[in-house]
């Protein structure tokens, strides 16, 4: 598979600090540049930029995924699975709380994937795929 460009996402967290340390720590994601009103994480080759807000309320609604409700918002990185099993171990490990425990989905068809879905601190939702063929996740 070709390397692919890096996502850029920048939205809003109510503690900068509180939040880094959750896509660092706990996601493993590694600092970057930084400023007094936002700080930028590398996340598996993507750029988030965390900006400071205040009094947010980020889940704006539910939506159905193969018989589950999902929150609206979300966003989050596609693994290989091998890649999204270890973050579902370091995330144990770091005793934060899944939102939608880990499970697989679509099996048999070619984007069969597990899947899960955690909270940074201040309530942004984040679903992490770990696909089984990852070269076939556009497939129908």
């Amino acid at each position: 598979m070709e390397k692919q460009p890096a996502f850029h996402l920048a939205f809003m967290v109510n503690d900068l600090e509180e939040a880094a340390d959750f896509y660092c720590r706990v996601l493993g994601g590694r600092r970057g540049r930084d400023a007094t009103n936002w700080v930028d994480i590398d996340l598996h080759g993507h750029q988030l930029s965390l900006h400071k807000g205040e009094a947010l309320t980020p889940i704006q609604g539910y939506s159905e995924v193969d018989g589950h409700p999902v929150p609206m918002p979300h966003f989050g990185v596609v693994l290989d699975f091998a890649s999204w099993e270890t973050l579902v171990e370091r995330i144990y490990d770091n005793n934060w709380p899944f939102l939608l425990k880990p499970r697989e989905r679509f099996v048999g068809q070619p984007a069969e994937q597990g899947t899960f879905f955690v909270q940074d601190p201040t309530g942004n939702t984040l679903e992490f795929k770990g696909l089984r063929e990852i070269d076939r996740i556009f497939e129908v």
